[in-house]
């Protein structure tokens, strides 16, 4: 009698040390190296070789200067609409952030699995996620202090609000203000988190389906992996789509520092 597949959804997000790093410690603080940092790196390294191939300048751009040049010129246009010709000073930034997010969300949806390599996507963590969050919004209030000093606290009263109305608009703005770090890495945390459960979930559904005979297979087996196949082709475009809003909330944020909208 076939057995049935233990599949555990959450054991796939478990942060675990790497070649006997468990131990290692800094001022009293854990220092593993784990396989979210493994992953960082693997994100980080072609993040860089992604742009350094395409900073070759060819008189006929090949297909990877190409491709650099068009995000590049995809995120600046994006700055362009939303800040104006001076968003140009972020997009160093701006393009570092977002292509960072697209590579994290898409390696981890590589299957690896085959040849015995487990992809882990740290941006379901939301400590990663909080922590770029947070790094966007410390940008904010850089720029915010830096050009307006304490007039950026206009910020939190809109124009016209009458003078009996400040005391109640004001908390109720300072409040919306500060709330954005938190769904902005929540946002991406709960998306790339949700998708990879349900395939997860799914590849448990192909997996008892086969085990459990011709009958159950075609049943619920078959129609599981079709599903699972639509569900990963919307996870590609949902780890684009993540990308890209974090990168224009950013953008939005940073114009509200720059002209107090």
């Amino acid at each position: 009698m076939a057995q049935s597949a233990k599949v555990d959804p959450m054991h796939q997000f478990t942060i675990e040390p790497l070649a006997g790093t468990a131990n290692w410690e800094l001022a009293g603080y854990n220092i593993a190296f784990t396989n979210s940092a493994l992953w960082m790196l693997i994100a980080a390294v072609v993040l860089t070789v992604f742009v350094a191939g395409g900073m070759r300048r060819q008189l006929v751009p090949g297909r990877w200067q190409m491709m650099v040049e068009f995000f590049t010129g995809f995120i600046d246009d994006m700055l362009e609409a939303n800040i104006g010709k001076g968003g140009r000073k972020y997009l160093p930034f701006v393009f570092s952030l977002f292509m960072f997010i697209l590579f994290a969300n898409l390696l981890g949806l590589v299957p690896l699995g085959i040849v015995g390599v487990h992809p882990f996507t740290f941006t379901s963590h939301f400590t990663v996620t909080g922590i770029l969050a947070v790094l966007s919004f410390s940008i904010v209030l850089a720029v915010g202090f830096w050009k307006h000093g304490l007039h950026f606290f206009s910020l939190f009263v809109p124009a016209g609000t009458p003078w009996p109305m400040i005391p109640m608009i004001a908390p109720i703005e300072f409040i919306s203000f500060m709330v954005r770090p938190f769904s902005l890495g929540l946002r991406l945390f709960v998306a790339m988190m949700a998708g990879h459960v349900l395939l997860e979930v799914l590849s448990s559904f192909v997996i008892n389906g086969g085990n459990g005979g011709l009958g159950l297979g075609l049943l619920v087996g078959i129609p599981s992996l079709v599903l699972m196949i639509g569900i990963a082709a919307l996870e590609i475009l949902v780890a684009g789509i993540q990308a890209y809003v974090f990168a224009l909330l950013t953008s939005l944020y940073i114009n509200d520092a720059e002209d107090l909208h």
